[in-house]
């Protein structure tokens, strides 16, 4: 059985511990972002997809429960975020890379 004592230190190194964790975890999504280059080799610009972090909302101050809920759902959210648009760029760049080579002028003079 654990002592009053040890259930304090644990408590004590919690408390401490989620400011911290709420400090990473600014409540950051991930999007897509879609920007265009020019590829000299084909003569042609180009699309490429890349993820983008965005900071939604900062977490200032909350208790006890209040603060795990806040976390395990900005967590959530940033996890959800990057899987779901990590999959659209994957695919966005992919068909951006098919696009590329069909319209590519490599060699013609």
């Amino acid at each position: 059985m654990e002592s009053p004592r040890t259930r304090r230190g644990l408590h004590l190194r919690a408390t401490c511990l989620l400011p911290c964790l709420a400090a990473l975890l600014q409540a950051c999504v991930y999007v897509p972002r879609t920007t265009e280059v020019y590829d000299a080799d084909c003569r042609v610009s180009s699309r490429h997809m890349n993820l983008e972090p965005l900071q939604l909302a900062s977490i200032q101050q909350c208790g006890n429960e209040g603060c795990v809920v806040l976390l395990v759902a900005a967590g959530a959210t940033a996890a959800a975020s990057a899987i779901v648009s990590g999959s659209v760029v994957i695919v966005g760049n992919i068909a951006y890379w098919f696009e590329k080579q069909g319209r590519c002028q490599r060699g013609t003079r």
